[in-house]
């Protein structure tokens, strides 16, 4: 399923020759790919540098069929996950502080290189993973970005008890059960009147669940940002306490509006969350193996790629979507 152009907002079916592993690759064969919110704002021209035409995405679950010369640590039939970061130089002083997600030349899986919503996708080897075997393969596809980029944000909040997450969709629902395991308290905040969201939210263990126009019962020694809304920037400030962080998860957000100086005041902050890094993966793939981390998922057909990517637009779904050829 191809972006054909830019902002085309919806994608082709195409028939294309089987792609090779060059060195340094491996070719997989997909079994699943999850639907991200990312993949919308590529759809929809809210990225720059977008080059048509492209595969998008990047929560990508196969198995290797062919390895490329110069591979290690992957075999044949080993199965693996493919992410967001699909390459980056090694050389920048980012990449060799540890901040390899702020490397200038890094490229991205369903953004610059071809991503999963295909039969077969293709990764440098050194930015895929093994998955846990905990996981069955549809399973597994939401961790690759909802979990990655959700634990990303997840770790910016420090030790904070009582957290707020705005917008309860796919990385929510999977970063609830590890904030519950680890003794938080969790306020889920979803779209106004939107009951379905909030009693999947209370199921997965958020003490309280509301609208984003609402007022936590408590206030807010953190807020994650997974809605990419900038109004809700203030409104989430509003509700902290001192030294509160508000963390903006998504690649992509609405203009922040302009927010009173008493609202940041008393050490509150916002940070913005960018990419992932490859240990991000190595350690939140084992956190969610070890404490039993689950995903909610929708299946839909690889050809119905655009109904699903609609229904994330539209926030029908519990949890993830993902595409299986």
């Amino acid at each position: 399923m191809v972006l054909a152009g830019v902002g085309a907002r919806s994608l082709e079916l195409q028939e294309r020759e089987t792609p090779i592993a060059l060195p340094g690759d491996v070719l997989v064969k997909v079994s699943a790919c999850g639907v991200c919110r990312t993949d919308l704002h590529v759809i929809d021209g809210e990225l720059p540098d977008v080059e048509p035409p492209i595969i998008p995405g990047h929560e990508i679950v196969g198995t290797v069929e062919q390895v490329g010369d110069s591979v290690q640590g992957f075999s044949l039939g080993d199965r693996v996950g493919i992410p967001w970061l699909g390459y980056t130089c090694g050389t920048c002083a980012f990449c060799k502080s540890n901040r390899e997600n702020l490397c200038p030349s890094a490229r991205f899986t369903g953004y610059q290189l071809d991503g999963g919503y295909a039969d077969y996708a293709v990764a440098d080897a050194r930015y895929a993973f093994k998955l846990p075997h905990s996981y069955g393969d549809k399973e597994a596809a939401p961790l690759l970005c909802a979990g990655l980029i959700g634990y990303r944000a997840y770790r910016m909040i420090g030790d904070a008890r009582r957290v707020g997450f705005y917008g309860f969709g796919a990385a929510a629902h999977i970063i609830v059960q590890l904030a519950r395991k680890e003794g938080r308290e969790v306020f889920a905040f979803t779209r106004p009147g939107d009951e379905r969201s909030q009693g999947f939210a209370r199921g997965l263990g958020a003490a309280w669940a509301g609208g984003s126009d609402e007022a936590p019962p408590e206030e807010l020694d953190a807020a994650i940002l997974f809605a990419p809304v900038g109004a809700l920037v203030p409104v989430a400030l509003q509700h902290s306490s001192r030294g509160a962080t508000v963390v903006c998860a998504g690649i992509h957000m609405t203009d922040i509006p302009s927010i009173p100086y008493e609202l940041l005041w008393q050490e509150r902050a916002i940070r913005s969350v960018a990419n992932l890094t490859r240990q991000d993966a190595r350690d939140f793939l084992s956190l969610a193996a070890r404490h039993r981390i689950q995903t909610s998922i929708a299946e839909y057909p690889l050809v119905d790629a655009n109904r699903a990517l609609e229904d994330v637009r539209a926030g029908k779904i519990d949890g993830a979507a993902v595409l299986v050829p």
